[in-house]
């Protein structure tokens, strides 16, 4: 699978990692519904570095199609309830 960080680059996860994403996404999620902006920005920045420490980072000039897009480092709770599912960021 390939998981785009806005505003950073690709990295190509194998599937099987879904399921540790799930839990940060799953925080991530009851974070945002409690208002709470220091967990959330807490567990926005472990997912996204989960993603970089178990991801192979993708070339910049390449262009695969991304089956997941996470949102930037910097982004706002409000930003980021925009980009949400039914599930969370991350489908499951």
């Amino acid at each position: 699978m390939i998981v785009r960080i806005m505003g950073e680059g690709q990295w190509k996860l194998a599937d099987s990692h879904l399921v540790e994403l799930n839990k940060l996404d799953d925080e991530l999620l009851d974070e945002m519904e409690s208002g709470d902006d220091e967990g959330f920005h807490r567990t926005l920045s472990a997912l996204l570095d989960e993603v970089r420490r178990i991801g192979e980072p993708l070339p910049d000039d390449a262009l695969e199609p991304s089956e997941l897009i996470l949102p930037a480092p910097d982004a706002t709770l409000e930003e980021v309830r925009a980009m949400l599912r039914d599930d969370g960021l991350i489908p499951g």
